[in-house]
C-alpha cells in the first residue's frame, strides 16, 4: 500500500461527491480518478472537483495500476457489473447502496470478494451518526430491557410531483422498488445494526400515486428535479416502481413487532430517518431531521433528551462524535466516518488478520437485497413472506 491510499471514483452525480469529499477530509486517501458515462463528461467533472485522472470508461479506471480502491456511486444498475470488474482485477471496492438490483448478483459479488480476499463495503452510512451508534450500545447494555415494538420509516418528497422525475422511478435502472430499494434499505440496515435483530418474514403494501410522470428530455441530476421552474420539453413515462411502502416486520428470536413507513412522496419532509424503539423497562427515539438529539422515555420519571456530546455519551461511541458537545453533526460526516471505518481498515491491513470489519460490507448489501424480494412478493400476494435464509 502506497503513502495514500489512491482511489478511483465511478460516477459523479448527487452522490459521488458527497463521497469524493468525505475521502479527502480522510488525510491519507487521495482520490486520482474519475470515470463517468462519457469522456466529455469525465472531464468536466473531474476539472472541478480537482482530479487528475477523467475516464469516459470506467474499466479503463479499474485498468489504471494506480488506482487501489474503487469507489462505486452510479446508478443502481451499473453497480454489479462495475464491482465484479474491479474484484477480479485485484482491487478493494466501496460501493454506495444498492450492492446490485437483485439478490443474485449481490451473492455474486459476497462469493467473489471472499474468494479474492479483498475489502468490501457498502456505504450505509445512517449507522455513523454518532447518536445512531449510541442507541445501539445503550440497547446492548439492556438500557431498554426486552425489546416490545419498533417503529418508524424514512420519509422525503423529492418526488411529490408528476414533473419531478429520476431514473429511479423506471425499475431497469434503479431496480424493481424505488422507495424501498433507495431509503427502505437504510432504515432496516440502521435497525437491523442498532438492535441487533434480524428481520425474519414482511408484510407488506405498496402504492403508486403518480403512475405517469414527466420525463426532461435533457439529463436530470437526483434532487434537482424540483429546481426545474419550467420544462419546455418532456415526454411522459410510465411508472413502475412505488411511491410509497409500509411494511410489517417479525423478527427472528425475538418478540419484537417492527412497521416501516418509507415515502418519497411526502410534502414538507427532505431526509427524515427516524426511529422510535421501546422496550420493557424504557424507550428511546432519534430523528435525522433533529440528529443530534437522542430522546429517552421512561414511565416512572421524567423523560431524557440527550444531545451529542463527547463527553455524554457511551465511550466506545466517542470516536463517532468528532466535534464537542454544542456542534452539530450530520449527512457529510456519517460519510466521513464510514469511509474512515473502512480505509483505516484498509490502511492498517486488518483485512489480512482476518479482523471483523466494524462497517457494513458486501454481505450487509445481500442482506438488504433478500429483504426487497421478501417484501415485493408480500406486496405482490398480501401475504406474511419470510425472508429467504442464504
Amino acid at each position: 500500500m502506497s503513502e495514500k491510499i489512491k482511489v478511483g471514483v465511478i460516477g459523479a452525480g448527487f452522490i459521488g461527491p458527497v463521497h469524493i469529499e468525505s475521502i479527502r477530509r480522510l488525510g491519507f486517501v487521495e482520490v486520482v480518478a474519475l470515470a463517468t458515462s462519457s469522456e466529455e463528461t469525465a472531464k468536466a467533472k473531474a476539472k472541478a472537483l480537482s482530479i487528475p485522472k477523467a475516464y469516459g470508461d470506467y474499466r479503463d479506471l479499474i485498468e489504471d495500476d494506480e488506482v487501489e480502491v474503487v469507489q462505486i456511486t452510479s446508478p443502481n444498475y451499473l453497480h454489479f457489473p462495475q464491482a465484479k470488474a474491479a474484484l477480479e482485477a485485484g482491487k478493494h471496492v466501496v460501493c454506495d447502496k444498492p450492492l446490485a438490483v437483485n439478490s443474485e448478483e449481490s451473492r455474486t459479488l459476497v462469493d467473489l470478494a471472499k474468494k479474492k480476499k479483498l475489502v468490501n463495503a457498502v456505504t450505509f452510512n445512517h449507522r455513523f451518526f454518532p447518536l445512531v451508534q449510541q442507541s445501539k450500545a445503550l440497547i446492548q447494555k439492556g438500557a431498554l430491557g426486552s425489546i416490545y415494538l419498533i417503529q418508524g420509516g424514512f420519509l422525503q418528497d423529492w418526488l411529490l410531483y408528476d414533473t419531478d422525475y429520476n431514473w429511479r422511478v423506471e425499475a431497469s435502472k434503479g431496480g424493481k422498488l424505488r422507495a424501498v430499494g433507495d431509503i427502505g434499505t437504510h432504515w432496516m440496515d440502521t435497525i437491523q445494526f442498532v438492535t441487533s435483530l434480524k428481520i425474519e418474514s414482511v408484510l407488506a403494501d405498496l402504492a403508486t400515486f403518480i403512475p405517469l410522470r414527466k420525463k426532461p428530455r435533457g439529463k436530470v441530476e437526483t434532487f434537482a428535479g424540483k429546481e426545474i421552474k419550467k420544462m419546455v420539453e418532456y415526454e411522459e413515462v410510465k411508472v413502475d416502481t412505488e411511491d410509497l411502502a409500509i411494511v410489517l416486520f417479525k423478527f427472528a428470536d425475538s418478540q419484537a413487532r417492527g412497521v416501516m413507513t418509507v415515502s418519497e412522496v411526502t410534502a414538507g419532509r427532505k431526509s427524515r430517518l427516524f426511529f422510535e424503539i421501546y422496550g420493557s423497562t424504557s424507550a428511546l427515539a432519534w430523528d435525522e431531521e433533529r440528529a443530534n438529539e437522542l430522546w429517552i422515555g421512561y414511565r416512572d420519571k421524567p423523560n431524557e433528551i440527550l444531545p451529542k456530546d463527547p463527553a455524554l455519551i457511551d465511550e466506545s461511541v466517542r470516536k463517532y462524535a468528532r466535534y464537542p458537545g454544542g456542534h452539530g453533526e450530520g449527512f457529510p460526516d456519517t460519510h466521513t466516518q464510514c469511509n474512515r471505518a473502512i480505509y483505516e481498515y484498509i490502511r492498517d491491513e486488518k483485512y489480512k488478520e482476518g479482523v471483523k470489519p466494524d462497517f457494513p460490507t458486501f454481505e450487509d448489501g445481500h442482506i438488504q437485497q433478500l429483504l426487497c424480494e421478501a417484501i415485493l412478493k408480500s406486496a405482490k400476494t398480501g401475504e406474511w413472506v419470510k425472508v429467504k435464509e442464504d
